[in-house]
């Protein structure tokens, strides 16, 4: 698994991610759960890869392509 998220990526990815999952506390009941998305930019903000990127291949990380 080769890191194709860079550091702004990730920042992104993190922030957004966190922002989604706060949500969780301040919907209803239906809409809550969707909130729960912010564990994908999360994780791929984590993780430094993003399987969908592996797929087209895309990669923001400095040096080149996955």
């Amino acid at each position: 698994m080769r890191r194709n998220v860079g550091w702004l990526d990730r920042v992104a990815r993190i922030v957004l991610g966190v922002l989604l999952l706060g949500l969780y506390g301040a919907l209803d009941a239906p809409w809550r759960y969707l909130s729960l998305i912010g564990l994908v930019p999360l994780g791929t903000g984590l993780l430094g890869h993003c399987p969908l990127y592996s797929l087209l291949g895309i990669s923001t990380a400095k040096g080149g392509s996955p």
